[in-house]
């Protein structure tokens, strides 16, 4: 019997982290939580939380270098999930009530408020993927997704043969079009929270799990 792949799970002080955790066991991952620099290096794939302020996050983030274990992680090619907020951060920056934040700067581009009249995007939603994804693999186009959420890349700024891998976009709407999530070569993340979304999430982190 093969072994379940490595997966560190971050833990930079945000993020629902013992949901997390419990959700990629059940995908299939040998799961460590920690904040260990080489531990993280080593594991076949890491996944980036993320609850609640982009600036918060990103000052947890970079308590503990996260932002260096990703940039070290994606120089070599090894997969990085990025989820909620943890997505965000991966952006340029962020701007929350008129503040703007630096973020990791894997991908160019500014996380910013959702035009919509109802705030917070809370609640289950569909989303547009491509047909050649990975991560959305034998999901339905009429399957939902959990999301929670005020704020939103809006706009994909990176050329499609620039830093990884020509990027596959996957969109959802809420007072306009946001991205909820994007597949970058090695780099991934979800706007939704997948281990919210009952067994649809959980095929999407096990179609993850099963590409490390």
């Amino acid at each position: 019997m093969s072994k379940a792949p490595s997966v560190a799970l971050l833990d930079y002080g945000s993020g629902n982290i013992r949901s997390a955790e419990r959700a990629l066991i059940y995908a299939g991952a040998q799961v460590e939580v920690t904040s260990d620099h080489k531990v993280a290096l080593a594991a076949d794939g890491l996944v980036v939380p993320g609850v609640g302020a982009f600036a918060a996050c990103m000052d947890g983030l970079k308590a503990v270098h996260g932002e260096r274990i990703i940039g070290q992680r994606l120089a070599g090619g090894r997969p990085v999930l990025g989820i909620c907020v943890g997505m965000q951060i991966l952006f340029e920056r962020g701007v929350e009530f008129g503040i703007e934040s630096e973020g990791a700067g894997e991908w160019p581009g500014t996380v910013e408020r959702l035009p919509a009249q109802v705030l917070p995007h809370m609640g289950w939603n569909t989303v547009e993927a491509p047909a050649d994804s990975v991560l959305f693999k034998d999901i339905a186009p009429d399957e939902r997704f959990y999301f929670v959420h005020s704020y939103a890349a809006q706009r994909w700024e990176m050329e499609p043969s620039e830093r990884f891998a020509p990027a596959k976009l996957t969109w959802a709407e809420h007072g306009g079009r946001f991205l909820a999530a994007v597949e970058n070569g090695a780099l991934s993340a979800t706007q939704f929270h997948p281990e919210k979304s009952g067994a649809t999430g959980a095929k999407l982190l096990r179609n993850w799990v099963r590409s490390l």
